[in-house]
């Protein structure tokens, strides 16, 4: 004879399913750059012009009761703050917000927010999808003043960090302490192994500091909102508050139920908000930033960098930019001591009036210039291979 049950199968329909009113996620991430670098007053137009110290007087002795005294100069220069904004549209169906359990708005504005963070860390420090109207960033600024370190086939934690020309001491020799580090998550492994000539530990937790980790003093950050990119450096280390940034429009976010909503790339036109009965959400966010870079005694020629990084196993790519800057006479001679800025990275010209980078491609504006000649402006163009540009100076 057989045997009926009624099964959780039959019963599925009116069987009570518990959800929990809570959505299990990670706090939102901000910028580590922002935290770290020094905020300026918020910008009034969409351009920032700070003066800078560009050259520094000097003295001399006087031989003699009678002696001449020699004469000397102070100049500066303008740094500019550019803008340069981030935005994002979230449109969602009305019945879509009606029908949701959560506040998808209140749900959805913490994440952009993290995404900017994001996109203002990647584009500042790593170059990665960087507005074409910010000055270099800071790998590409530390690589050009010779601030990159290369870890080798057996690399030597110990030394490329601490000691004689590694990543700290770089910083040092143009003039700077170190103030702060980072490095993604997976350095942390790197890390904890290394000691000290006398055994001790070198990255250890500083409970009394602003992060749980230390490096010689430097607190270190480990990233976590997706901006940091180990392909391009496994550490960084710098002065971080010779950095500055400026916002021209904090974070903004406007609701619109008028309006459409275009592909960006083929301008058709995808929604109609009030047509389809949709909302957009639109958030908007402003901001610039600048490595001065003024002349010190230790950079008198602003040639420095206040930051260094250790490059992974395999470096990026690069290709050499060289710059050869000669004088207008009838037998060109070459002119040393020119200083040859691309996008904010100098270079001082050799005695064969040579001055050479090595850049990622893209487009660089470049400008040229040497006390005693006029300025000259170029635009680089760097691909797959080598650029060569000889640059005319002319005497005033």
């Amino acid at each position: 004879m057989a045997v009926h049950i009624t099964s959780r199968a039959d019963a599925e329909a009116i069987i009570r399913e518990q959800v929990i009113s809570t959505i299990f996620q990670d706090a939102p991430k901000q910028s580590t750059f922002l935290s770290m670098a020094r905020k300026l007053p918020n910008m009034t137009s969409n351009q920032t012009r700070m003066r800078v110290l560009d050259f520094l007087p000097t003295a001399y002795w006087v031989d003699g009761d009678t002696g001449m005294k020699q004469t000397t100069r102070q100049a500066w220069d303008n740094v500019f703050i550019e803008a340069a904004e981030l935005a994002v549209i979230v449109p969602i169906p009305e019945a879509v917000l009606d029908d949701a359990e959560f506040d998808i708005f209140g749900e959805i504005t913490p994440r952009v927010n993290e995404a900017i963070g994001q996109r203002v860390d990647s584009a500042i420090i790593f170059g990665v999808n960087r507005p074409r109207n910010w000055q270099n960033d800071i790998i590409t600024l530390a690589r050009q003043a010779g601030n990159n370190v290369a870890v080798g086939s057996s690399p030597d934690y110990y030394n490329l960090l601490l000691g004689e020309g590694g990543v700290i001491s770089k910083v040092e020799d143009d003039g700077y302490m170190a103030t702060g580090a980072l490095a993604a998550m997976s350095m942390r492994a790197k890390l904890r192994g290394i000691r000290a000539t006398d055994g001790s530990l070198i990255f250890k937790s500083d409970m009394q500091g602003s992060t749980n980790y230390a490096l010689d003093g430097a607190p270190m950050y480990f990233p976590q909102n997706g901006a940091y990119d180990n392909t391009i450096a496994q550490l960084i280390v710098g002065d971080f508050k010779q950095a500055v940034y400026s916002i021209r429009q904090d974070v903004t976010v406007k609701i619109l139920d008028q309006g459409v909503i275009q592909d960006p790339t083929t301008k058709e036109i995808v929604y109609n908000l009030a047509q389809q009965d949709m909302v957009a959400l639109r958030i908007v966010f402003r901001m610039g930033w600048a490595l001065p870079n003024p002349a010190t005694r230790m950079d008198e020629d602003r040639v420095g960098c206040p930051f260094a990084y250790l490059e992974p196993s395999t470096a990026v790519t690069t290709q050499k930019v060289t710059f050869t800057v000669k004088d207008n006479e009838t037998s060109p001679v070459a002119i040393a001591g020119a200083i040859v800025d691309v996008n904010g990275s100098r270079i001082k010209t050799n005695e064969s009036g040579v001055a050479e980078f090595n850049l990622r491609a893209g487009t660089y504006p470049a400008k040229i210039k040497k006390t005693g000649y006029g300025t000259i402006t170029e635009t680089v163009t760097v691909e797959a291979a080598a650029v060569a540009k000889t640059v005319t100076l002319i005497k005033q």
